[in-house]
């Protein structure tokens, strides 16, 4: 018979990860623990992990009680730990875990946690697939290849710095992008700056000073134009509907680097017409948007994690400049003509509080093309401290945000990933539920 709710999973103190036989799982919307609706969950992604939350107490509902209860363990499991998971790439998440943290609980590291539960045998997780691409299914990555690419491109470029540091990212960092540029398909890596200009709480590549480690260590040496001109028409011209980007998760902020960027963009369409030359970025130099966009540049990836002024510094931190100069680069862009995505980092609660929504279609408005929902990886509850007053105000949900946002701008695409050429200007998928997460 089919289970007729999601159970709670939860962990021992050795670690062990087990669903509860009576008490239903229960997520955290930014606001209220609730339990996910049936349009919410579904089965735990395939190339998605699960973490033992440290010191974090979890909570499922008391179904007969209907109300929220402590899982308590007993002799044989001790004290029990909430569990989360992180979905694998292409997925939104839609609601945190539900726990209450010790007071001496360190703070989580770099991931986007989110609720999970069992149910009909199987892991199931409130999210959401936003994009059908499966350039970084986990999956779909044999590293014996990768290792055969890096040696053939080794081999033939062996003075290329730039090609030197994605082979050190694709194995081992296992960075997807640097490695399916090895592989010879969809979007290659440009990492070209050492430097940034802004100092977010959640940076993945510098955390001096936090009390836990970053994601990987930032790209020491500063790119030279000729090797990433190099690198980027090998790409381009080897793979049909290839995308190379600059600004990623190993670098800082590529805007720093405008010589050489300008000197790059400028030569890779000096060699080729080929592909889509992308640039991700916080967008905070529009001067130099501007002269890149001159020399060549497709398009624009900005990142941000709100569209209010207020949120956005207290997360980024901006150093020299400020919200109205990253507004000021989408400008830039589409006064060119060009492609414009904002790498829009969710978080349920905040994205979804109707103040955020308003102050999104606000950017929205100037022409935004596409809406990468990327989770922000960090510690929810060390987020909200960061925050100001009223980040979370009744949060709709975050499918329910989507479905909006499809309403009022029926041409806005939706999805992970830069897209290629022959995906630009074509409307995407809304995601709702289970239906997009099974493409």
């Amino acid at each position: 018979m089919p289970d007729t709710y999601a159970r709670a999973v939860v962990a021992d103190a050795k670690g062990r990860i087990f669903d509860h036989p009576t008490l239903a799982l229960l997520g955290w919307d930014g606001q209220v623990w609730r339990q996910p609706t049936e349009e919410e969950l579904i089965a735990l992604p395939k190339g998605s992990d699960l973490f033992v939350l440290p010191q974090r107490i979890p909570y499922a509902l008391d179904t007969e009680l209907d109300e929220p209860v402590e899982v308590e363990g007993d002799a044989e499991t001790g004290i029990l730990q909430a569990v989360s998971a992180f979905v694998a790439p292409a997925y939104a998440r839609l609601l945190h875990p539900a726990y209450d943290t010790r007071p001496d609980a360190p703070d989580l590291t770099l991931y986007a946690y989110t609720a999970v539960g069992w149910k009909n045998g199987r892991f199931v997780v409130p999210a959401v697939r936003v994009d059908a691409d499966q350039r970084q299914d986990p999956y779909r990555f044999d590293l014996s290849l990768v290792q055969a690419g890096v040696s053939q491109l080794r081999a033939a470029h062996p003075d290329n710095r730039a090609i030197a540091h994605v082979e050190h990212c694709a194995l081992v960092y296992h960075c997807r992008a640097a490695q399916n540029f090895f592989l010879g398909r969809w979007e290659a890596p440009m990492p070209a700056a050492t430097q940034c200009n802004a100092a977010c709480v959640g940076c993945i590549s510098d955390q001096s000073g936090s009390s836990f480690a970053a994601n990987h260590d930032r790209i020491q040496i500063a790119s030279r134009a000729q090797d990433l001109i190099e690198l980027a028409c090998l790409h381009l011209e080897r793979v049909p509907n290839g995308v190379v980007s600059f600004g990623q998760g190993c670098e800082g902020e590529p805007l720093l680097q405008p010589k050489v960027l300008e000197e790059t963009v400028a030569g890779i369409r000096a060699r080729t017409q080929a592909g889509i030359v992308n640039l991700n970025s916080n967008a905070s130099l529009p001067r130099i948007v501007g002269r890149l966009a001159d020399a060549g540049l497709d398009s624009i990836r900005i990142s941000l994690n709100s569209a209010r002024p207020e949120l956005y510094h207290a997360y980024y931190k901006p150093r020299g400049y400020e919200f109205r100069h990253v507004v000021q680069s989408l400008d830039e862009m589409k006064s060119r003509g060009k492609y414009v995505s904002l790498n829009y980092f969710v978080f349920p609660g905040v994205s979804d509080s109707r103040a955020e929504i308003e102050a999104l279609c606000g950017l929205l408005d100037r022409g935004v093309d596409l809406v990468q929902l990327r989770n922000l990886n960090i510690d929810p509850e060390l987020y909200l401290r960061v925050l100001p007053d009223g980040a979370v105000q009744d949060p709709i949900g975050v499918l329910a945000l989507v479905a909006e946002l499809r309403d009022r701008y029926p041409k806005l695409r939706f999805g992970y990933f830069n897209p290629p050429r022959t995906v630009m200007g074509k409307p995407g998928p809304t995601p709702r539920g289970r239906a997009v997460a099974a493409l």
